[in-house]
């Protein structure tokens, strides 16, 4: 395959039609398995090459939709109802996707073909019950029955209450106690609101005000129907052994129960006013916090408690701010996203398209780091709180969320750009070279990185009451450490002390099968195809133990119709890893890390088969099952991106790597 003056892909030849790519299961051999695969891929990767240009923004970035599940848009309608302003459309819009994610049985998930998730179908339930449907009717039973059998309202987990309680559903004495009396607490003391991870933290502090508030707007309806016993609606609380961490932190919750019940509370006022300051300075120039969900809602919520009108700037720019989150199909329905990833979108399909073969000056490519380079972050975040001597550098996720830069995007974006021909070479050096001071500055005492943070690893916070919605600490991953050490060692550092410290680590995380832990992809096959590529680009030979241990275990899982996948379970049940229905994402990190491993023929060609199998004649592929990570287990992301970015780039890898035999 080679690439035209303008950019574009030649193939040798142009193959027979694929099958129906809507069959996951379908035989990669049935593709005429005597003409040479190489040929196949190259005719498959333009294909997909250019429908990835043609999803380019003119301003350079791409982004694809972000999927997660439907509390994302119950909560919009919470939110709107708690403030005032839902509208009818809305209403309909929102309601109608509700009820089309919703799963024979009455139930929602947290991903596709998911088992069903108590909160998520009491969330829905409420939603849908505020739209208008009659509880009587066959979908409203459905749901409210597993509901009761599964606990009621009690058993759902305390966010979810805490929205029952904002409407009276659900007492705020029967809920843990959030006191923003925490806002005071320096830095050296345990669960400080440092402790925490960034997400979580600008989700707890805001919750601290609304918390301290105790706010009940008028209920619509009752929710009778969703307690088990609606004349005992709060069971007996049960306590853990007071002598353990959980028996510890459920007595000192009765304390501060008490505490808010005394008619006189010394710094109370003062809290509310640092907080409220913490949560303007956070408020981000598109008007969100965090670029994400949780943190806007509450931000809103709690500072609607402290007298900010609807009309004030800050809550007219965090309104806005939803607006763009919110997607709009064909079929007239309404849904959240829970944030977006533009930065990473941008990077990954940068490094695709390079990958791809097309020219280190294509006009994409330039706009693309034309973009990025603009996207640089310039100001001191949190992440100063534990590297106060630190310059700032690196690169978001999102479209402004200069607060928070991330480790991993920003070893993307300096991978990316390291591939680009800019025709201001200094100006993108100079960035890249920031990029780089500021991750290895952001390195863990271990000698890993996590995604935002150092060092924050403290297991404390895991074990308060109210943190039930996920992980709420940062610690390092395997698949944020790849990336850097790949990053670091693709701009000449490997025999950097810092280095090599992060590629022991690694080695060291290895699983006994030969897996990683993949904490922001699903799962092991991430993480395997996260490490595998870093290993090679640090000069760790193809015959060493970790990487061979690696490529059986790749080999042991592929599919039988070549390709891989791996269920969401598997971060809660080890029987799940590396099992599931083949998709068009992880076979290519499989096949990016068997390529990296030296791989060739076998395995590898019936990946890309499989590839070639189920391509859609548009160029990208079907793929409705969430393959990447906010929460391990808890917040399930189908990243719509995914499936064309790392297929283009594990088939230029591939026919790079046939061309070079």
């Amino acid at each position: 395959m080679t690439a035209t003056a303008d950019g574009r892909l030649e193939p040798q030849y142009d193959p027979e039609p694929a099958a129906d790519g809507s069959d996951n299961e379908v035989e990669a051999e049935v593709l005429a398995p005597s003409e040479d695969t190489a040929d196949l891929a190259a005719a498959v990767l333009q294909r997909a090459v250019d429908h990835l240009l043609g999803l380019q923004d003119e301003s350079g970035w791409w982004k694809g939709d972000l999927e997660t599940n439907v509390t994302m848009d119950a909560e919009d309608l919470l939110l709107r109802q708690f403030l005032g302003i839902r509208t009818e459309e809305q209403t309909r819009a929102t309601g109608d996707w509700i009820r089309s994610q919703q799963q024979p049985d009455g139930t929602w998930a947290t991903f596709y073909g998911g088992p069903p998730e108590l909160s998520t179908t009491v969330e829905a339930y409420v939603a849908l019950k505020l739209v208008g449907d009659d509880p009587e009717a066959p979908h409203m039973r459905r749901a409210s029955a597993y509901i009761r059998e599964h606990g009621g309202i009690a058993a759902s987990r305390v966010f979810t209450r805490i929205w029952l309680a904002l409407f009276g559903w659900w007492s705020w004495e029967k809920l843990p106690e959030l006191p923003p009396e925490i806002i005071f607490l320096p830095r050296h003391v345990p669960l400080n609101i440092y402790s925490f991870g960034c997400w979580a933290r600008q989700t707890i502090v805001p919750l601290t005000v609304v918390s301290a508030h105790r706010p009940v707007r008028e209920a619509p309806f009752d929710l009778s129907e969703l307690h088990v016993d609606p004349d005992a609606p709060y069971p007996p609380r049960s306590f853990a052994a007071p002598y353990t961490w959980d028996g510890i932190f459920e007595r000192l919750d009765r304390v501060l129960h008490l505490y808010h019940r005394l008619p006189l509370k010394p710094g109370r006022k003062q809290a509310l006013q640092q907080a409220a300051r913490w949560i303007i300075d956070r408020q981000e120039a598109d008007g969100c916090w965090g670029g994400i969900q949780p943190p806007a809602v509450y931000s809103l919520i709690a500072l609607h408690l402290l007298g900010y009108e609807l009309d004030h700037p800050v809550m007219k720019a965090g309104l806005d701010a939803f607006d763009r989150f919110t997607v709009h199909t064909e079929e007239g329905h309404r849904w959240i996203e829970a944030c977006q990833s533009p930065v990473w979108d941008t990077c990954l399909a940068a490094i695709a398209l390079s990958d791809a073969g097309l020219p280190a000056d294509h006009p994409a490519l330039l706009r693309a780091a034309d973009w990025m380079l603009g996207e640089e972050i310039a100001i001191r975040g949190d992440w100063g709180v534990q590297r106060p001597g630190l310059a700032p550098g690196g690169w978001a996720f999102e479209f402004e969320n200069d607060t928070y830069p991330d480790i991993d995007d920003t070893a993307e974006v300096v991978l990316a750009l390291r591939r680009i021909a800019h025709p201001e070479p200094a100006r993108l050096n100079a960035a890249v070279e920031r990029g780089i001071e500021w991750t290895l500055g952001m390195q863990s005492k271990k000698g890993a990185w996590a995604a935002f943070d150092a060092d924050n690893t403290s297991t404390l916070p895991n074990k308060l009451p109210f943190c039930d919605f996920g992980e709420v600490i940062d610690p390092p991953s395997a698949d944020v450490t790849a990336h850097v050490v790949e990053m670091l060692a693709g701009s000449g550092l490997t025999a950097d002390p810092r280095v090599r410290r992060g590629i022991d680590w690694l080695l060291r995380e290895q699983e006994e099968d030969g897996s990683w832990f993949g904490r922001w992809g699903t799962n092991y096959i991430y993480g395997v195809g996260s490490v595998l590529p870093a290993l090679a680009a640090a000069g760790i030979p193809s015959g060493h133990q970790s990487v061979r241990r690696a490529v059986r275990w790749l080999e042991q899982h592929q599919n039988a119709d070549g390709g891989w996948g791996e269920d969401m379970r598997s971060y809660t049940d080890r029987s799940w890893a590396g099992r599931g229905t083949s998709t068009a994402s992880q076979t290519a990190w499989a096949l990016m890390a068997l390529l990296a491993a030296g791989e060739s023929g076998g395995a590898v060609d019936r990946g890309v088969r499989w590839l070639a199998a189920t391509q859609l004649p548009e160029g990208t592929w079907d793929e409705p099952e969430f393959t990447g990570t906010g929460f391990p287990w808890d917040f399930s992301i189908n990243y719509n991106l995914y499936r064309l970015v790392f297929p283009v780039t594990a088939l230029g890898r591939y026919l790079a790597a046939r061309s070079a035999t």
